[in-house]
């Protein structure tokens, strides 16, 4: 709950706007004030009336306001709240804080803070995915700024895609994470979870056997114990968890994209089951079925997303973790597995298909590192998760 914390609310242009009214109506049903702060164009879609009835709150509009001013200068605005959220973050906005500029009274206050900040995007899927808003996301994220979404979906002007703004319930859970008093408070975690595909025609694809549970878990046991976390995951039959930021990727090969654009964090935990090989050459068409002749296929090697992180010579994380699922001599070949690929732990696991661990709903792992092996009792797949999160917990003081 947020009983007794106060939210500073900026409120950006866009019709994603409308849910702010829902989010004010939330966040103060858990117990928090909310003081909201409109831009200019955040006026063309909800008005300060509207805003001010749901929050109770005045509604703060303009920079050069002398009552204002006078009042609770735009310096000590920006820094009363425990948190401030910007819900919509339009490109816009986000801009104009990754460059340093700060011509109105949002970006002032976002300019002027020492208070941490949640942005929750929305925009049109190409806006999104331009380039100059990809480096002011990563800037902003290098910033220190936390970011909720934006999810997958339709958008209000007919096209489909990321940029759509995280739902309410979605903002609300990272702003609880944010304001989380637990041992990974201020840390920023990457997870990866679930299989990749790796296509050999529009219809057909190669793949591991992964439902995605075991690394919602872990993401999700890092988002409750405070932690800001990144979540890319491949196409996995689990839904991700609320309050974290995902990442959905279909190949190993976007999987490591997504992996570096997340970069810097202070752990990564690699959960996903990474196809280790790929089609050579993906058919654009469905390969037609010859009476009398097999199709030739010619493999290559998949990026290695656990190795390349680990041997990163800047920006590496502080501590880098690695999954073993292996089917024999699990902890031989999982220590191998540490060695080769640089990485600080790793969490072994026997998925022959007797345990009924893949896919299944328990786990039964063995924490290898440099001061050896540590196996835990078999337990639900959000129990390991827990106790890993203890452990990193540790390990990051």
């Amino acid at each position: 709950m947020l009983s007794g914390k106060s939210i500073l609310l900026i409120i950006g242009g866009g019709i994603a706007g409308y849910k702010s009214l829902d989010l004010i109506r939330r966040l103060r049903e858990r117990g928090a004030t909310v003081t909201p702060v409109l831009t200019r164009a955040a006026q063309q879609f909800v008005t300060p009336l509207s805003v001010a009835a749901l929050s109770g709150q005045k509604v703060y509009t303009d920079l050069f306001d002398l009552t204002d001013e006078a009042e609770m200068g735009h310096i000590q605005l920006s820094r009363s709240a425990d948190l401030i959220v910007v819900a919509p973050a339009t490109a816009d906005l986000m801009g104009k804080v990754a460059g340093g500029l700060a011509d109105d009274l949002a970006s002032t206050l976002l300019m002027a803070t020492d208070t941490p900040v949640l942005m929750a995007p929305a925009m049109n899927v190409r806006m999104y995915l331009h380039p100059a808003v990809q480096r002011n996301l990563a800037a902003l994220k290098s910033d220190g700024v936390r970011f909720t979404g934006p999810n997958e979906g339709d958008m209000a002007c007919g096209e489909y895609g990321p940029g759509r703004m995280s739902e309410v319930p979605e903002i609300v859970a990272a702003v609880e994470n944010a304001l989380a008093a637990g041992p990974l408070a201020g840390k920023r975690i990457l997870v990866t979870s679930g299989p990749t595909h790796e296509p050999i025609d529009p219809v057909r694809y190669i793949a591991n056997r992964s439902s995605g549970a075991q690394g919602t878990a872990i993401a999700r046991a890092m988002s409750g114990m405070g932690a800001d976390v990144v979540f890319v995951t491949g196409p996995a039959d689990v839904a991700p968890p609320e309050g974290v930021q995902v990442i959905k990727v279909q190949s190993a090969r976007e999987m490591l994209s997504a992996v570096q654009g997340a970069l810097p964090a202070d752990a990564a935990i690699f959960a996903a089951a990474v196809a280790d090989w790929r089609v050579k050459s993906e058919s654009g068409s469905k390969i037609k079925k010859v009476a009398g002749a097999l199709p030739t296929l010619e493999f290559e090697e998949n990026p290695d997303i656990l190795a390349t992180v680990s041997k990163l010579k800047t920006g590496r994380p502080g501590l880098v973790v690695g999954f073993a699922a292996e089917t024999d001599d699990v902890i031989d070949h999982a220590t191998a597995k540490r060695e080769r690929k640089g990485c600080d732990w790793i969490v072994a696991n026997d998925v022959s298909p007797e345990t009924g661990i893949m896919g299944g709903s328990e786990n039964a792992v063995t924490l290898i590192s440099a001061e050896g092996a540590e196996t835990w009792p078999r337990m639900g797949k959000q129990d390991v998760a827990n106790r890993l999160a203890h452990k990193v917990a540790e390990a990051l003081g």
